[in-house]
């Protein structure tokens, strides 16, 4: 059977998450009810990360088995049809080896996270973006940040739910930049590694925020680290800031 791999973008917030859920509007759910209507189902649809409720992407990848051998860009174009009015774009589609997994092949995942400093409430970026009412200090989050690049165990940083076999992970890159926006300042977290585990960007976004707003010295981030302990973590972020940005590839498909 042909298999195919797409490059997906979707808003988050009307789906209890990537994952196909009973009774409850999913990307997986929508996507798969759109090529089922172009082939007979089922299909199963397997990306490269599940993301949670309200947790957005701009560059999901997944991958898909059908039995109809499809021009990708026809398929591209078709499947864009039927998932409307849902907030669910194909960016790339290609035709890919059957050795080709969406999740396995992986070698990296990027997420970006969005937090702006704004008085006035935000409009048009509304579920986009975590807004806060005090200006943070990039450089004190950058100090802080730098405790957690490296290989670790992440025990404090994942949910009590998460299902990894391991808390041990290594997280490649954390940068943060700042930008002017219409009276205030967005900060933006970059963050790459080869797996993360539940939760874990959220709670090391949340954790940075105490330590760029004051309440916490840079150096407590290394002290949480260490507790190992889920207790000593900052708060978790709320999910509309998240984005999984990229995923990446040695023989990338939509290279």
């Amino acid at each position: 059977m042909p298999r195919y791999a797409f490059q997906i973008e979707y808003d988050g917030g009307p789906f209890a998450g990537w994952q196909r859920q009973v009774n409850q509007s999913s990307v997986q759910g929508s996507v798969e009810a759109a090529l089922a209507r172009l082939e007979p189902g089922p299909h199963s649809v397997i990306a490269a990360g599940r993301t949670d409720a309200g947790v957005h992407a701009s560059a999901q990848v997944a991958h898909v088995d059908l039995a109809k051998d499809w021009d990708a860009f026809r398929l591209s174009e078709a499947l864009n049809y039927h998932l409307r009015p849902h907030p669910i774009s194909i960016l790339a589609c290609e035709r890919v080896s059957e050795d080709f997994h969406a999740r396995f092949s992986a070698i990296e995942r990027r997420y970006a996270f969005r937090l702006a400093y704004r008085r006035a409430p935000l409009t048009y970026e509304r579920g986009q973006v975590w807004r806060i009412r005090k200006p943070l200090d990039l450089e004190a989050m950058r100090a802080g940040a730098a405790y957690l690049i490296g290989w670790h165990d992440f025990t404090t940083f994942r949910s009590t739910y998460c299902q990894a076999k391991s808390p041990e992970k290594t997280l490649d890159e954390i940068t943060i930049e700042a930008h002017e926006i219409a009276r205030g300042m967005e900060y933006r977290f970059h963050l790459r590694a080869r797996s993360f585990l539940h939760n874990q960007v959220r709670s090391i976004v949340g954790t940075l925020e105490r330590v760029g707003a004051g309440s916490w010295a840079p150096e407590r981030v290394k002290e949480a680290l260490d507790a190992r302990d889920r207790a000593a973590c900052g708060p978790v972020c709320p999910p509309h800031g998240l984005y999984l940005a990229g995923v990446g590839y040695r023989d990338d498909p939509f290279a």
